[in-house]
C-alpha cells in the first residue's frame, strides 16, 4: 500500500474482528506454513532533504556476492524509491540507502518496485507504480544512478481498470514463461488482474487485461507476487489480505501463468504467512514483500529444496499515527520451519 486510503484497511479489520477468532490461522493445520522472523533488518536512515518515516515494498535479488534491495521510502515529501546492497543480512542495517530520485528516473511519485534481469535483452528491469505501471532499465544493478527515465507499459490504460469497470490498479508484478510475459496487479478492491505480451515484444505489447480472481476486498487486497517453483510445473501466487490481527498473505497454485488458481494451504483462508504462524514476530502482521529467489531472471524461480525466505514490511503495532505515510515500516525476513506444501515438491 502506498498512496491509498489506509483507513479502508482499518475499517475492514474492525468489521472483521467480530467474526474472526484469534486462532483464525491456526498454525497446526496440516499442509500449512510455519515461519520464524528475524528482527527488523533495514530501517529508515537520516535524509538531509526530508524526514523518512518508513521503508517498505521490498524487492530483492542476490547477484555477484551481494543482496540488492529496492524499496519504497515514505517521507515528508511523499513516496519515492531507494536502493541498498550488502554481502550478508547481518550487514544490512549499516548499508547506505540511496534515493533514486537523483538518477534519470527523476523525482516524483514512485513506489512498489520489482527488480529482475530480463535475460533475452541482458538488461535489468525495475517495475514500479507511478499511478500507472512504469519501468526503468539498467546495465549495472550495482549502480543506483544508472536507471533510465521512466517509461509506461501501456500507451492507453485498459477500460477494465478505469471507472465504471474498475477502480484503478497498483502493485505491478512481471513474470515470464518460455513464450509470454505476464503483468499482474491488484486494485485494493478485491481483484487480481493479468495482462500479457509475447516474450519477444517485452516490455511492449501488453494486452488482454482480465480479472483472474475476485473476492471480498479484505480477502484479496494488494501486493500480489507470483513465482515458478523450480523443476516442477507449478506456479504460486501470493496476495496480501486483511484480518483483525493485521495484514497477511494468502497462497494459490496453478500449472500455468494464464491458468486457474487454486488454494495451496490447508490453513484457514489458505494462509501463507500471518501473525498466527510466524514466531518472534515484531510486526502487526506480514505485509508487502518478496521471496528471496534462486535466480534473478524474468522466470521468478524459487527452489523448493531450500528453506523459504520472505522479505517483508512490518510495523510496530504499538505505534499509532494519523496518516498512513507515517507508519514506521521496517524490513525483515521470515524463514520457513519444517515441511510445507512447497517443500513437499522437492525431488
Amino acid at each position: 500500500m502506498t498512496v491509498k486510503n489506509w483507513r479502508i484497511g482499518l475499517a475492514l479489520a474492525a468489521a472483521l474482528a467480530g467474526g474472526w477468532g484469534m486462532n483464525a490461522f491456526a498454525s497446526g493445520a496440516a499442509g500449512a506454513f510455519h515461519w520464524t522472523s528475524s528482527a527488523p533488518l533495514i530501517s529508515p536512515q537520516a535524509d538531509p532533504e526530508q524526514k523518512i518515516y518508513g521503508v517498505k515494498d521490498p524487492s530483492v535479488v542476490y547477484v555477484n556476492g551481494k543482496y540488492h534491495v529496492f524499496m519504497t521510502t515514505a517521507g515528508a515529501k511523499g513516496w519515492g524509491l531507494a536502493y541498498t546492497s550488502f554481502d550478508q543480512w547481518s550487514n544490512a542495517a549499516a548499508a547506505k540507502i540511496v534515493p533514486l530520485d537523483k538518477s534519470p528516473m527523476g523525482p516524483g511519485y514512485r513506489a512498489a518496485p520489482q527488480v529482475f534481469y530480463f535475460a533475452p535483452q541482458k538488461k535489468w528491469y525495475l517495475v514500479y507504480q507511478g499511478g500507472d505501471p512504469l519501468y526503468s532499465t539498467s546495465d549495472d544493478i550495482s549502480d543506483p544512478m544508472s536507471w533510465s527515465a521512466p517509461k509506461p507499459f501501456f500507451p492507453v490504460i485498459p477500460d477494465i481498470v478505469k471507472p465504471p469497470q474498475g477502480k484503478g490498479w497498483l502493485d505491478f508484478w512481471v513474470i515470464c514463461d518460455e513464450k509470454k510475459c505476464y503483468l499482474f496487479n491488484t486494485d485494493d478492491h478485491g481483484r487480481l488482474l493479468r495482462s500479457e505480451t509475447d516474450l519477444g515484444r517485452f516490455p511492449h505489447g501488453f494486452r488482454n487485461t482480465v480479472v483472474v480472481m475476485a473476492e471480498k476486498t479484505a480477502d484479496l487486497f494488494e501486493a500480489s507476487n507470483t513465482y515458478r517453483i523450480a523443476n516442477t510445473g507449478t506456479y504460486i501466487t501470493l496476495v496480501e489480505a486483511i484480518s483483525p490481527q493485521g495484514r497477511y498473505f494468502r497462497i494459490w497454485k496453478s500449472d500455468r501463468l494464464d491458468g486457474k488458481w487454486e488454494t495451496y494451504s490447508a490453513a484457514p483462508m489458505n494462509a501463507f504467512a500471518s501473525s498466527d504462524n510466524v514466531e518472534r514476530l515484531w510486526s502487526e502482521g506480514i505485509s508487502h514483500g518478496e521471496m528471496i529467489r534462486t535466480n534473478v531472471d524474468q522466470t521468478m524461480t524459487i527452489d523448493p529444496c531450500r528453506p523459504l525466505e520472505y522479505l517483508f514490511q512490518g510495523n510496530d503495532p504499538a505505534v499509532r499515527v494519523d496518516d498512513y505515510i507515517k507508519l514506521p515500516y521496517r524490513l525483515g525476513i521470515i524463514t520457513a520451519k519444517g515441511a510445507n506444501p512447497i517443500s513437499a515438491l522437492c525431488r
